[in-house]
Parts: structure tokens; C-alpha cells; sequence
């Protein structure tokens, strides 16, 4: 069994698709009734529901969390420490780096060496589901009915969510991390340095055409004025947030949703799912990369850089050298808040026209991270362990664990104060998001910002970040959403569903991927061996991979 779990886990996650499992008590492969797989109860007395503390002795709970670069220290962070108090509860943390986290995952869940909770990992609906109906992971519906006051309020404030959680054998199996982030909802971005479009009297790019001449500008013409060729027209990471090289720039010619979706580079259209990367328009914006790259206006280590390399072209002491970047916002390739402020000189550029007038602004409309809280059979008091992810659901929770302490990192708002989205506001940032710090979590784990919450912050003129990002995203991508086309949305699959699709997902994605680098630096050429490639993708069986999501999104559209 360990060795096919382990061949199973091998599945490559889209960012954004997470999810959880299920149970302790039942026999293995039994999650057909709801909350009927949990495992004995702890014998910590519990207070009433809602109330603090949450045991009336300090109780240890051990969490297994995502790394997470924003956070210097779990153990010793302020909200940590500050939850504690409240609760009464000690976290014992292994954190497990963030690069590494798929292949710790999986290590963890074919060894069974759980611990209580799993937190912020991305495990994915497969995951969930697989591991969920042989009693690995909790099923949460009874303890949420027990304890869940604040999980109970958001599932009836926004019914979409406890349906997106839910998974095809009516459990729950995860806590979700709610983020309903507008200008992530269209975040495959490119950012441009405005300064030197103006040095060089260029407008902002409208069409691939547009870009190029305007990269082969920045190559040629020396638009930081030292007299060196010392530019990198266009430099991208593989690694970071909404960054990839195809995220941008290939929905100039296919719809290429590659977050948000049930499957990289997915998309319906008249109700049939089908995927990009074997189409010729797919093939033409290769072909565009390929150019691009030949030409040296995209540097040969963006298919091997990490952020951290790619922030240091961006912050090149002294000299600008980078003319453009793609991610989700400034932060993925210069440093946000930063003493040079470049970040703030990074302007979006909006979908482009590609030669065929496609312009599309690729849409994620998941406003959740389903996997991201996991009770595991391990856990001696699941109530306990419910009741905690539970609170952090709380306003001021959500908050202090996102944001920091109270008149210091945030604050509530004052009289006649104005949101972002133009209403009176509720709350407002005093410290920008996205430094390095020790006093919240960072975006780890269970937490509720709603889009009205979100844009219910105070706007604090045109250097605000989120302003920024809701400006930049309201401006030019909302024009830009698909109207014949959408994203899939998250689908659980049935256990014998995940199994199958398990090892096609990752032998046809890491093909696909490997297909794209090579293209584009021209190791493989378009002319001779598309054939080849798109037979290589039947061979794979793409078509069984795309008759199982149909499947799932033909049962999903039934309830």
C-alpha cells in the first residue's frame, strides 16, 4: 500500500487547490456517512463553545506548518505566543520548509507518522480525498456541528464556501484559509519600469508587437543611462507567486488559467473542459517566448531562478537594470516597501493583443485555500483542535494573525475615514504587508477576509499597496475577463477518481512543463517536434485525464 500511496503523492498541486481528509475510528474505505469516522475523544475538559480559554489546563497540540518566508520564528512569534494565552493552548510546531512541503507531505502521509494537525501544506482535493476515506484525516462535519461557532456563522454568511469544502462523500475534511482577494481573482500580471517607457518615449505595451518593441528598446538603448549593457529586458522566477513564464504572457493567444483551477492551463468552454497546451494557438505562443528568448529580451535564467535571485535583479544596487517582471504583484521581483521604493515605479501592463486578437485576463474565482487546516487520526482531542483553528475566524483573530497587533500593525477605523472600495471603512493597515517580521503568521492557516472586509480597509493614497493592486486590476484586466471561456472550478473527485488521475496529472504536467522550457530556449523546435510532443500527450492518455475532471464538473453541476 505505501508504495502506490507514495506513487499517488507524487501529484503535482496548482497552487490554490488544497484540501483535507477524514476519520480515525472507521474501517478503512467507510466515509460514506457523514462524521461517522472519528476517533476517540481526548479527556481534556473543554469550556463551552465560544468561550475562552479553550481548556481549562494548558493542553499541547503538534502542528506540522508550511514554512513561511514573511515569519522568523512560529515558536516564539507574537501572535503565537498571544493565541496561547488565550486559549490555553501550547503549539508544538515542525516546520517544514516551503520548497520541500509536497515531498514532506507525502513522506508524512505514506509513513503515518501524523501529527495532530497538518497546517497550511496545500493538501489538495486528490489528497483529501484518498487519505480522507481510509481514515487518515478527520472527518470534520460533527466536530464543526459541536464546537465550530464561528466555522458555523461563515458557512451560513457565505453558504459557496462549505460547498466548496464539501467533499463528493459529504465530508469535510479541511478547514479553509478564506481569502476573497479582488485583484487576486485576475493575478497572472506583468509589471513594466515606467521610467524608462517615459526615458525612452515609449508608451505602455497594448499588443505582443507592442512588447517586444519595447523590450528590444530596453535591450538597445541604454534606459538606465550608464552606458552599459547591463539590462534585463524581461526577467521571471518559475517559483513565485502567480510568476510563471506562460501565466501572462500566453493568454495573448489561449485562454491559460494556470492557478484557480482543478488542473494547470484547464479551461471550460460550452460546458467541455479542455486544456491549452496542445492547441496551436498554444503552439504560436511558444513560438512568441521562443522569439523573445532567441533575441535576448528574456534572461536565460528565468527558467532556474528562484524569488529571492529574481528580487535581487530587481533591487541591483545603485542601477536599475530590470525592465520588466510577471507576478502577482511588485513584491515577486523587487522588495515591497523597500528603501529604493522601485517597487512603486513597476507599473501593470494589461493584457496584451496577440496577433490573433486574443486579450484575455486569466480569472481564478476560488476565494479559498480549501487544505488549509487537517485534523489528523493522530490527535488525541479533535475537539480541541477544532475549537482552535475555529476562533481564528474571529475578526480580531483573523487580524492579529494576518496583520499583527492591534494600534500597532492595524487599527480600527476612525469617523470619516474611506475604504479602498470607496465606503467608510472598517479597519485600516498602519504597517505594509510583506516584510519580514515576527508578530503574525503571515497568511499560514485558517483565517476569514471576506471582499468586503478586504476592501473595508482605509485607503491611504496612491502608494498604498492594495490600492495599488485594486486600482492596477479594476483598471486593466477587469476589462479583459473572459466571456466564452472560464476557469474550472475546484472539484473533489472520488477516491477511485484521485487514484487514476493521480499519476496522469503529474506525468502530463511535468511534461507540459518540461515541453515549455524547452521550446521556448529552443531545445526542442516547434517545426519538427509539435507532432511529436502533441502524440507524446495522447500517449499519456490525456484524454482519460480530461474524462475524469469532466466527469467530476458534470456531478459537481448537478447539486
Amino acid at each position: 500500500m505505501y508504495k502506490k500511496l507514495n506513487k499517488i503523492m507524487g501529484l503535482v498541486i496548482a497552487a490554490g487547490m488544497l484540501l483535507a481528509g477524514c476519520s480515525g475510528g472507521a474501517k478503512e474505505g467507510s466515509a460514506d456517512t457523514k462524521g461517522s469516522n472519528q476517533p476517540a475523544a481526548g479527556t481534556v475538559e473543554l469550556t463551552p463553545p465560544g468561550t475562552y480559554p479553550l481548556v481549562k489546563e494548558k493542553t499541547t497540540l503538534k502542528i506540522m506548518v508550511r514554512g513561511n518566508p514573511l515569519v522568523e520564528n512560529f515558536e516564539t512569534n507574537e501572535f503565537t505566543k498571544w493565541y496561547e494565552e488565550k486559549t490555553n493552548v501550547h503549539i508544538e510546531w515542525e516546520v517544514v520548509p516551503e520548497q520541500s512541503m509536497q515531498e514532506k507531505l507525502n513522506l508524512v502521509l505514506a509513513s503515518e507518522d501524523y501529527p495532530d494537525v497538518i497546517m497550511g501544506l496545500n493538501v489538495s482535493p486528490t489528497q483529501q480525498m484518498i487519505y480522507g476515506s481510509q481514515g487518515a484525516f478527520v472527518s470534520l462535519n460533527d466536530l464543526i456541528e459541536k464546537q465550530g461557532v464561528q466555522t458555523k456563522k461563515m458557512f451560513a454568511d457565505n453558504p459557496e464556501i462549505k460547498e466548496t469544502i464539501t467533499a463528493t462523500d459529504g465530508n469535510i475534511y479541511a478547514l479553509p484559509e478564506v481569502n476573497d482577494c479582488y485583484h487576486c481573482s485576475m493575478s497572472q500580471k506583468m509589471w513594466i519600469y515606467e521610467p524608462w517607457l517615459k526615458k525612452l518615449g515609449l508608451e505602455m505595451p497594448k499588443t505582443t508587437d507592442d512588447l517586444y518593441n519595447v523590450l528590444k528598446a530596453f535591450k538597445e538603448k541604454d534606459p538606465n543611462g550608464n552606458g552599459k549593457k547591463d539590462e534585463i529586458p524581461l526577467s521571471i522566477t518559475q517559483k513565485s507567486w502567480r510568476s510563471t513564464i506562460d501565466a501572462f504572457l500566453m493568454n495573448s493567444f489561449i485562454y491559460n488559467p494556470v492557478y484557480g483551477s482543478s488542473s494547470k492551463h484547464m479551461f471550460i468552454k460550452d460546458g467541455k473542459l479542455d486544456v491549452a497546451f496542445n492547441k496551436p494557438e498554444w503552439r504560436e505562443g511558444l513560438r512568441y517566448l521562443n522569439k523573445l528568448y532567441k533575441e535576448g529580451l528574456i534572461a536565460p535564467e528565468s527558467f532556474t531562478q528562484d524569488e529571492n535571485q529574481l528580487i535581487q535583479q530587481g533591487e541591483n544596487p545603485g542601477t536599475v537594470i530590470l525592465g520588466a517582471s510577471t507576478g502577482g504583484h511588485e513584491g515577486v521581483f523587487t522588495q515591497l516597501m523597500g528603501d529604493s521604493g522601485r517597487w512603486k515605479e513597476y507599473k501593470a501592463v494589461p493584457p496584451l493583443k496577440g496577433p490573433g486578437g486574443v486579450q484575455y485576463a486569466a480569472v481564478d474565482t476560488t476565494a479559498l485555500t480549501p487544505g488549509a487546516f487537517i485534523i489528523t487520526k493522530k490527535a488525541k482531542n479533535p475537539e480541541l483542535a477544532l475549537r482552535w483553528a475555529d476562533g481564528l475566524y474571529e475578526k480580531e483573530m483573523t487580524l492579529r494573525s494576518v496583520y499583527g497587533r492591534p494600534d500597532q500593525e492595524w487599527r480600527d477605523a476612525k469617523e470619516g475615514e474611506i475604504g479602498i472600495n470607496g465606503k467608510p471603512a472598517v479597519w485600516s493597515e498602519l504597517k505594509s504587508y510583506g516584510t519580514v517580521q515576527n508578530v503574525n503568521w503571515a497568511q499560514t492557516g485558517p483565517a476569514l477576509r471576506t471582499n468586503d472586509f478586504r476592501l473595508s480597509a482605509v485607503a491611504k493614497g496612491d502608494d498604498d499597496l492594495e490600492v495599488i493592486l485594486y486600482n492596477e486590476t479594476k483598471n486593466k484586466y477587469e476589462p479583459y475577463q473572459p466571456k466564452d471561456v472560464s476557469t474550472v472550478p475546484p472539484l473533489f473527485l472520488t477516491n477511485e477518481q484521485a487514484s487514476e488521475v493521480a499519476d496522469l496529472a503529474k506525468t502530463i504536467n511535468d511534461y507540459v512543463d518540461e515541453m515549455i522550457a524547452r521550446f521556448v530556449i529552443g531545445d526542442a523546435s516547434l517545426d519538427a517536434d509539435w507532432d511529436s510532443y502533441v502524440s507524446q500527450l495522447d500517449a499519456m492518455n490525456l484524454k482519460r485525464y480530461l474524462e475524469i475532471y469532466q466527469t467530476a464538473y458534470d456531478e459537481k453541476n448537478k447539486k
